[in-house]
């Protein structure tokens, strides 16, 4: 069985890095074929961290990824308002940092339009496909 999200959050939650936990979360959420394992993967409640960024940040993945491959339901933790950020935060794969923001305002701006609403719901602002570099580079569409 692939890694769930819960588990991917507490392995961030205990120091690993995101940006090498969240890509091998989401490569193992895609290469499931199942519906089944899909729902698996996102039905565990990944416990509150209290850092609120990560905690906002499991909800709006889970829905995102309920809602992009068409999961016949969104996990129930992921409406949590403890979920929710209290202030906006701006993000993208350019400059995560949990704890400032480094964008011009332009960017901002950008990604307050651009971000998915599964993210904006939950006051993170990202940017279009949050999770398209997770795989490393993708092919043009045609």
């Amino acid at each position: 069985m692939t890694e769930s999200l819960a588990r991917a959050i507490a392995r961030i939650d205990l120091g690993e890095p995101y940006y090498v936990v969240l890509p091998q979360f989401h490569d193992g959420f895609v290469a499931v074929e199942s519906t089944e394992a899909r729902i698996a993967m996102l039905t565990e409640r990944p416990v509150l961290t209290g850092n609120h960024r990560l905690d906002a940040l499991a909800g709006a993945l889970a829905h995102y990824l309920a809602h992009q491959y068409k999961l016949p339901a969104i996990p129930a933790w992921a409406n949590d308002p403890a979920r929710v950020l209290e202030h906006p935060w701006h993000t993208s794969s350019i400059n995560i940092d949990w704890t400032r923001e480094y964008l011009t305002d332009a960017m901002r701006e950008y990604l307050t339009f651009a971000s998915p609403a599964e993210f904006a719901s939950r006051n993170i602002f990202t940017e279009e496909r949050p999770l398209r570099r997770a795989r490393g580079p993708q092919p043009a569409e045609t």
